[in-house]
């Protein structure tokens, strides 16, 4: 019997990626993608992207979405207190319905690791992380040849705005600035993908408006339904 998994999703190639590996397990079968949305802004934590998206992306893969909302404090991001209370009611309700693993799309990131899997210890659950030091350099080849389609949906400013809403190719890694890594597991991008091995047919997705905030360079990714409303797309971003 296969274990019962929730899929952590950021939306990003990564995710993908982890996912598609698990779909093909033996050993796991991915019940739900789970995401983190800002209550007040309607898009994904750090990354930006609008909620109607992610709806889009879950309806193409065939998995349901579980949102956790989280609300914006003083400061108008959401605290670590705050975000570890949510997180443990939405996992302690998981567990409660014997969904007792999360898989995360984690790369190489020791600390982060470590967090996640003592966080789940402390509720009695467990993580697992499919791609796992994979060679960040080989598994960025891979994304593109395996017919992975991402753009960017978030750069940091020492990356530099030209790379906002590109797509996750061959030039763009080959453009990318010296000592960036190809996966952008330190941080340095975050992308939305809408094409790739999971997907029953591709998201209808183009690049919008691009707007810098707190140093970092957005791109306003839109789907076919949605109307932008000019220059205010920096103020709907969620400060995490």
């Amino acid at each position: 019997m296969k274990t019962a998994v929730i899929m952590s999703w950021s939306g990003g190639k990564d995710s993908a990626v982890a996912l598609q590996t698990l779909l093909h397990s033996d050993e796991h079968e991915v019940v739900a993608l789970m995401t983190s949305v800002s209550a007040e802004y309607r898009r994904i934590s750090h990354h930006g992207v609008r909620e109607e998206l992610l709806d889009a992306q879950a309806d193409a893969i065939g998995l349901p979405l579980e949102k956790v909302y989280l609300p914006s404090g003083p400061n108008g991001g959401c605290s670590n207190d705050v975000y570890e209370q949510i997180m443990a009611a939405t996992l302690t309700a998981f567990r409660q319905r014997d969904i007792e693993t999360v898989a995360y799309g984690d790369l190489f990131l020791e600390d982060i690791r470590a967090w996640r899997e003592a966080s789940l210890a402390r509720l009695g659950m467990r993580a697992v992380f499919p791609i796992w030091k994979r060679d960040t350099t080989e598994l960025a080849r891979e994304v593109i040849r395996s017919g992975y389609r991402a753009y960017t949906s978030c750069v940091e400013g020492s990356v530099g705005r030209e790379f906002a809403g590109r797509l996750y190719d061959d030039e763009f890694l080959a453009q990318l600035p010296a000592g960036m890594d190809p996966c952008g597991e330190r941080g340095e991008f975050h992308s939305f993908v809408f094409d790739g091995p999971p997907f029953r047919w591709p998201v209808p997705v183009e690049v919008g408006e691009i707007v810098t905030r707190d140093g970092r360079f957005y791109a306003d990714l839109l789907s076919s339904r949605t109307v932008a409303q000019p220059n205010c797309v920096a103020e709907l971003i969620p400060q995490v």
